[in-house]
């Protein structure tokens, strides 16, 4: 039986840096960094559930509760609108000045990022009115909480703070990339995929807390009910699990075949991961002492990306390669 593993102690915590200084690693072993990517999957599979066709390489979903919707970044400069309720039915587009590179939710509308014109979108839903900031860097995967709103820039190393009706506030220093952020309750942390850590945010004093490793590669992380980030390790094989404030990582549970996308159920406490190795998906219970292993299906052709529905527990899964959305039932 694949086992957890539970890391209580000797963890390596990445100090934060001055705001000044260059970020060093002493963990780094190569001087040639990359951001890990899904593995290129077999070229056919037999999806269980629906399918709902898309002509389209399909980069991200989200779905906007509130709104009844499920927003779709595609490698076109447009975002595609799908009925939750009707999935089936034609799709809307909207369109964008560039790809949408990064995406998030909110209650009734989602936050998209537009890397090449350096451009983050509130998209308010259903009507599809877009809201417009620009950056000097291209922006990551945004978060919002009441009148909070935190923008990782990437290549700028920062995030970006916005408060209410308050000017912005930037935070720097210890990361590689800015990609991700994530908030847990009052607690907010950001993903370096490049530098494949995760940082705490002290908000109050305006300064990037302590880091730890996200094994040998992150993917992408999304949040859990026990305020908790969980987070694919793409080259590592494993889906890991942290606490915050201090970050810490707390599970290591190996999942084969090149996890990335990664999506929460909080009604039914199911990590949902995707295997692009295996052109798979499986849902893990996650409120336990270890992931526990309930589903695993059969997807679409290269599932990069992985949203649910709280309410009814259908698993949506995109395909990037143009194999539309396959529509799952647990």
């Amino acid at each position: 039986m694949r086992r957890l593993v539970a890391v209580v102690s000797g963890v390596t915590l990445l100090a934060g840096c001055s705001q000044t200084a260059e970020p060093h690693d002493d963990l780094q072993v190569t001087d040639n960094l990359t951001i890990a990517v899904p593995a290129t999957s077999p070229a056919t599979s037999k999806p269980v559930g629906t399918v709902i066709p898309l002509a389209k390489k399909i980069t991200g979903l989200v779905i906007a509760p509130q709104a009844r919707t499920i927003a779709l970044a595609t490698a076109d400069p447009e975002l595609l609108l799908l009925s939750l309720d009707d999935p089936g039915a034609p799709a809307r587009s909207v369109t964008m000045p560039g790809p949408v590179t990064a995406m998030s939710a909110l209650p009734d509308g989602v936050l998209a990022s537009v890397g090449i014109s350096k451009m983050l979108f509130t998209v308010t839903l259903p009507d599809a009115t877009l809201t417009a900031m620009q950056f000097d860097s291209a922006p990551g995967t945004a978060v919002a909480s009441g009148d909070l709103e935190l923008i990782p820039l990437t290549d700028a190393k920062a995030i970006e703070v916005l408060r209410g009706g308050g000017g912005p506030k930037r935070i720097s220093g210890s990361m590689f990339r800015a990609d991700q952020v994530l908030m847990t309750g009052q607690h907010a942390v950001v993903l370096d995929r490049l530098r494949t850590a995760l940082f705490d945010i002290d908000l109050v004093d305006g300064k990037i807390g302590a880091g730890q490793r996200a094994g040998q590669g992150a993917g992408n992380a999304t949040t859990d009910r026990y305020g908790r980030v969980l987070v694919t390790d793409t080259r590592g094989g494993a889906l890991l699990a942290f606490t915050t404030n201090p970050v810490m990582l707390k599970q290591r549970y190996p999942v084969p075949g090149t996890p990335y996308g990664i999506a929460y159920d909080p009604n039914r406490d199911l990590a949902w991961v995707t295997l692009t190795e295996r052109n798979e998906v499986v849902g893990y219970h996650v409120a336990g002492g270890e992931p526990r292993e309930t589903h695993r299906f059969a997807t679409v052709v290269q599932p990069n990306s992985v949203t649910v529905d709280p309410d009814s527990g259908r698993v949506f899964v995109a395909s990037a390669t143009g194999g539309g959305v396959q529509v799952m039932q647990p």
